[in-house]
């Protein structure tokens, strides 16, 4: 996997999926709660590895060479 995720991409990404997945597996109940859990992991995770696939087909790439 190549990166394609910056910094300031990588913040907002990492703070997003914190506060979904807090309100997700914490505050809500139900399918929503789930679904919102969910997306933030999702967040959180493409922070991590610094790699979005959804940015291939769109060829968008925010890191700073």
């Amino acid at each position: 996997m190549r990166r394609n995720m910056g910094g300031m991409d990588r913040a907002v990404r990492f703070t997003i999926g914190i506060v979904m997945m807090g309100i997700g597996f914490g505050a809500m109940d139900g399918g929503a709660a789930i679904a919102v859990g969910v997306i933030g992991a999702v967040l959180f995770a493409t922070s991590l590895v610094r790699w979005c696939p959804l940015y291939i087909p769109f060829r968008i790439n925010t890191l700073k060479v």
